[in-house]
This record gives structure tokens, C-alpha cells and sequence, in this order.
């Protein structure tokens, strides 16, 4: 910021003389220690941070070097506010108080009397430097300073300040006044007392603070910028369509928005300049910005802002997308389909009751076949305990779940797939069982039926090398639990036939699936993005740079994940995701995606997850 500034503070408080780590949360006169707030930069996120400050009672002064900012500052937090008052959630009067607490300027001398000032100016070290060095002469030395900074060092910044311990960073989610955490970054030069302070102050705000170290992305960042970059790779890479891996990770995983969407909705720009500061640290290829970043990033189509990126918008700022040359065309292209009446399910757990279940609910035969006939009953057994509890719920009726019960035929032998249209295998993840059981389908299923693996990460193709019928093998991935989860991934190889594809697409949306299309390879489109996710975030325990509770809050409150990761990883089973991440290893021949050592420690001690107790974290005995 290039404003003229006043003389140096002539204030004799010693450095963070005011804030004693030993009794951080409040003044001696009962009134906040953290008072009088000043945000530096009232974009989108500094004008949501002054916002939530205003509303809990904070006096706010807001900066920023264009006029027109600084109005529209006011203007968002007016609207935002009479939107709480129609909904309830504000009274008039206090609507009337927060504005009156909220006041915009144009120079950093404004800032004089703040007792934190929070920098949340564009991601450029040269600017944020130049306004910590202002600041310096134009506040009390007692004054904490904090950088909303999610890419940058706040040491590097520290170093640069007068008083480098009373630097600290405090990172915000957008929107800020609706996403709970909030990161309290210290670096080794932070006083402890102005940590204490700003956590203090994060609590009264409503908001959940997570103490982290200085390492670019921090935790919540450092986690989802790497799986951003890698689902923009994917595409770049043309592996699936933009759509089919925004819907997957939706769908999948239960996330609110995709990675392509959410890197238009955070800006391209900014998603390069956070990956190349990750991977100037860690210098390891999953941070190394994909290559069509810095293309769309040159080319000024940086998202939502811009009006286009990955995808293209109605206007500059708009979230309504619009129809234009990579947008599927309903329906995809006329290709013959075969016809599928009865569908043979090969496997007695709970993915192949399950999706026993789903084709028996939409209208078709069934025929469930396991090793043996009390197997195979055992698992029409648990499709019926599954419909009863969907009538109990009301989502199904007495009678239309005894109709889909009455369509399961279990069989002790895969003689009995004979008649069917469709044969689905769904046993054991091994390929030399899946081998086998695809050579004995090409004997026994007749010509013309769909041969299908739910395999969740070996290669289809090998699966349809074991028969004389390769272009008749295809993927079809489902998710646990089958009947609940939507998405299906549709995994052709390159020698599945187009009818064969066309086919089971369309019988996807015949049982209320959401089919994804993506080519034969470790991991598919789901599993390839979610498992490095997970094994970065076992890489952050073992390098003690933070807790798995803070961690998982993180990834809850800042990524709005339904689960944190560690609570995934027991859900999902520690030998499962380290098999996975085998697999993806193995295919892909990158140092990152390496299983870390703790979760290969944990599987090898016998600590599976949840299933066995103790995984991540110890569960009680059932």
C-alpha cells in the first residue's frame, strides 16, 4: 500500500507489554483485550471478517487503498446484515450498532489506535511486506498484527516487521462470516501471549480455531490444494470430462461442490500462486501446479471472478453456469443398447447384497449367487433386514419391498447366471480371484450378457483378458452402502464395446444412479483423488505438525468435508486404504504417493479401524 504514512508510534508500551499469556481473554476493566479490530483489504474476504468482527461487538476500522472498495465494503456488509434482520437472526437495533461499529478508510494511519490489525491483501509477499512495514510505523508496538495469508510465510513476513513477535497469522474461510475455523498461525518468532489472544478472540467470535505452525496451505489448505491440483491434472490429462469428476467427488464423497467448481469458485490465480508456494517447501510433485493452471491463469480465465474457467459463468461474479463447447449434450450420442431384463450378482457381503438390492427395487430379476447355497440365502437375508428398515423409515412400502425380496433368487453355483443379461461380480478385491470367476462367467453366461466388475481398484482389462469375450467387460463401481450412495463409476477399457457402454449407462439411470464415465486405471476418478488426500494427511501426524482432532476439524469446518480424514480412514479400514494406496503407487511411480510409514505401522499391529476397535483412534468393543 502506497499511502504516506504518520510519524513511528511514540507509545513506551513494551512489545505485547499488554498481553500476558497467562491471563490472554480479557482487559482488567472487564472490556475485550482485542477491542478495536482494523482490516487491511476489504475484498470478499476482508469485508466477511469485518463483518463477523462488527457484529460481535468490535469497534472495526476497514482499509483499503480504492474508494470503490471500501463503499462496496459497506454496501455487502448493509445487504448481508438487512438479510439476518428479514431472517430473524438480528434485531433492528443491533443492525444499527454493527454498521455504526463499522468505518472504512483509505489510509493505513487509520489503523493507529487498532489493538490487531489483519492484513488480507492479494497473495504477493512484495505487498504484504510493504504493508507490514507501514504498519510499523503507524501502530503501537503492542499491537498484534496478523496476515490472512493461506500461501505464504508468515515467518518470511515476520522476519521482515519491528516487532516480528507480535506476527502471527489468522486465516479465515470464505465466507467468513458462515465456515467456523479459523487457523491461528504462529511461527517460532510469535509471542505466545498474542497466539493466546487471537484464539481468545476467535472463540468470541463463534468460531473454532485450530493452532497450526507456518508451512504454506497450513493444514486445511496444505491438504486441499493438493487434491484440487490433482483433479486438475485428471482433467488436463483428458481422463474424464469436467462434470463427470466434479459429480464423482460430489456424489462419491459427499463433498458440497467438486474441485473443478470449487478451484473457479476460489480463483485459479490463487489456487497457482497457493500449489507453487506448497511446492517450493515440499518440493514434492503433487504440489507442482498442473500445467493448465498457469495456461488459464495467463489467459485471465480465472473462475468465477473473471467470468470463466473451468467452467463458463452468465457473468463476471455469477455462480449460474452456461452452456458452451465442452457442455455434454443430453443423452450423448445414439449407440445401440442390448437388452437387460435379468441381472446375476456373483458375491455373498455387503456390496453385493446391496446391489442385489438396488436392481431388485428398480424392476428386475435377480439371481444371487455365492459359494455355496446357505451363503447365498444369508445374503438375501440381509437384503430383506435392509428393505424392512427402509419400510420402517417410510422411503418404501410393505408390499413394494416384498415385491423386490420376491425377485432375488440366491444359488450355491454361478450355473445359475445361464439366462442373464447382465453378470456382476462383486467378490473378494483380488485379482486372481476376479480372474477366475470372469473365466468361469465366459462359460456359463450366454452370448450377449454384460460381463461387470465393481472392482474399486484393479485393472478391468485384466479382468476381461481371462474370457474370449474382452469387448463384452466393462466397470461398474458402486459405493458403500449401494442402495444409499448415487454414484456408479463407469470404467470402460480398450476393448469394450460402444453397445456395451451405451448399455450399462443407461441401466445406471434406470436404477436411480448418477453414472460417471473414466478409462481403466488405478483408482478410477474417486479413489485416485480421495486416498493421496488421506495419506498427506497421515504424512501431517507424523511430522507432528498437527493433531489428528485438529486436523479432522479443519476438514470439516474449513472443506465442509462431511468426515475429517482420519475419521474416514477408520470408517473405511486402514488395510483397505493401504492397498490402495499400493495400488495407486504402483501405477503411477510417484515418490508422493507413497503409503506413509504410520499407516503401514497401524495395519501390520493389527489396528484396522473401526472394525477391529482401534485404528487412528480406539472405539468401544460392540
Amino acid at each position: 500500500m502506497a499511502t504516506p504514512l504518520s510519524d513511528p508510534s511514540t507509545s513506551r508500551l513494551s512489545p505485547l507489554s499488554s498481553l500476558s499469556s497467562s491471563s490472554p481473554s480479557s482487559a482488567v476493566s472487564g472490556e475485550p483485550l482485542l477491542k478495536t479490530v482494523a482490516v487491511v483489504g476489504l475484498g470478499t474476504m476482508g469485508t466477511g471478517i469485518a463483518e463477523v468482527l462488527a457484529r460481535a461487538g468490535r469497534e472495526v476500522v476497514g482499509i483499503d487503498v480504492s474508494e470503490a472498495a471500501a463503499a462496496q465494503a459497506v454496501s455487502a456488509v448493509e445487504s448481508a446484515t438487512a438479510r439476518s434482520v428479514r431472517r430473524g437472526r438480528l434485531t433492528e437495533r443491533e443492525r444499527d450498532d454493527t454498521l455504526a461499529r463499522f468505518r472504512t478508510f483509505t489510509d493505513l494511519r487509520a489503523a493507529a489506535d487498532a489493538d490487531l490489525v489483519i492484513e488480507v491483501a492479494p497473495e504477493s509477499y512484495e505487498i504484504k511486506h510493504q504493508i507490514f512495514r507501514d504498519l510499523d510505523g503507524v501502530v503501537r508496538p503492542g499491537t498484534i498484527l496478523a496476515t490472512g495469508t493461506n500461501a505464504l510465510s508468515v515467518t518470511r513476513l515476520a522476519a521482515d516487521s519491528a516487532h516480528p513477535e507480535r506476527v502471527l497469522g489468522l486465516h479465515f474461510f470464505n465466507p467468513a462470516p458462515a465456515m467456523k475455523l479459523v487457523e491461528v498461525v504462529s511461527s517460532v518468532l510469535t509471542a505466545p501471549g498474542a497466539v493466546a489472544a487471537v484464539t481468545d478472540l476467535a472463540l468470541e467470535l463463534g468460531k473454532e480455531p485450530v493452532a497450526v505452525g507456518d508451512r504454506p496451505g497450513f493444514v486445511a489448505d496444505g491438504l486441499l490444494f493438493g487434491y484440487l491440483n490433482q483433479a486438475a491434472a485428471m482433467y488436463e490429462a483428458k481422463y474424464a470430462a469436467r462434470e463427470d469428476i466434479d459429480a464423482a467427488m460430489r456424489l462419491g464423497c459427499g463433498l458440497p461442490m467438486g474441485p473443478l467448481a470449487l478451484l473457479d469458485l476460489i480463483g485459479v490465480d490463487t489456487a497457482r500462486t497457493v500449489l507453487e508456494a506448497m511446492y517450493a517447501e515440499s518440493h514434492d510433485r503433487l504440489h507442482a501446479p498442473a500445467p493448465i493452471l498457469k495456461q488459464l491463469s495467463e489467459a485471465g480465465l480465472t473462475g468465477r471472478k473473471s467470468g470463466r474457467g473451468f467452467y463458463t459463468y452468465e457473468a463476471p461474479g455469477s455462480a449460474t453456469t452456461v452452456r458452451d463447447a465442452l457442455t455434454p449434450l443430453a443423452g450423448g450420442p445414439e449407440t445401440a443398447r442390448r437388452s437387460v431384463r435379468s441381472v446375476g450378482v456373483a458375491g455373498s457381503g455387503t456390496m453385493a447384497s446391496g446391489i442385489a438390492e438396488v436392481f431388485a427395487k428398480a424392476g428386475y430379476e435377480v439371481v444371487l449367487a455365492a459359494r455355496s447355497e446357505e451363503k447365498a440365502e444369508a445374503a438375501k437375508s440381509r437384503i430383506g433386514k435392509s428393505l424392512a428398515r427402509s419400510v420402517d423409515k417410510g422411503r418404501l412400502t410393505a408390499e413394494a419391498a416384498a415385491e423386490a425380496l420376491d425377485r432375488v433368487t440366491p444359488a450355491g453355483s454361478y450355473d445359475a447366471f445361464a439366462e442373464v443379461d447382465l453378470a456382476l461380480e462383486a467378490v473378494a478385491e483380488d485379482l486372481e480371484i476376479k480372474q477366475q470367476l470372469f473365466a468361469v462367467l465366459d462359460k456359463v453366461c450366454k452370448p450377449g450378457a454384460i460381463l461387470a466388475t465393481t472392482t474399486s481398484s484393479l485393472p478391468v482389462v485384466t479382468c476381461a483378458r481371462a474370457t474370449s469375450r474382452p469387448q463384452d467387460v466393462i466397470g461398474l463401481h458402486f459405493f458403500n452402502p449401494a442402495p444409499a450412495m448415487k454414484l456408479v463409476e463407469v470404467v470402460r477399457t480398450v476393448l469394450t464395446a460402444d453397445d456395451v457402454h451405451a448399455t450399462v449407462r443407461e441401466l445406471c439411470s434406470t436404477i436411480r444412479k448418477h453414472p460417471v464415465d473414466c478409462g481403466d486405471r488405478a483408482g478410477f476418478i474417486v479413489n485416485a483423488l480421495l486416498f493421496p488426500y488421506l495419506n498427506n494427511a497421515i504424512k501431517m501426524v507424523e511430522e507432528h505438525y498437527a493433531t489428528l482432532d485438529d486436523i479432522d476439524a479443519a476438514m470439516r469446518l474449513g472443506g465442509g468435508y462431511p468426515m475429517g480424514p482420519f475419521e474416514l480412514l477408520d470408517v473405511v479400514g486402514l488395510d483397505v486404504s493401504l492397498a490402495i494406496e499400493k495400488v495407486l503407487h504402483r501405477e503411477f511411480r510417484d515418490p508422493g504417493l507413497a503409503p506413509a510409514p504410520l499407516l503401514e505401522h497401524l495395519v501390520a499391529a493389527g489396528c484396522l479401524g473401526r472394525k477391529t476397535g482401534r485404528g487412528f483412534r480406539e472405539y468401544a468393543r460392540r
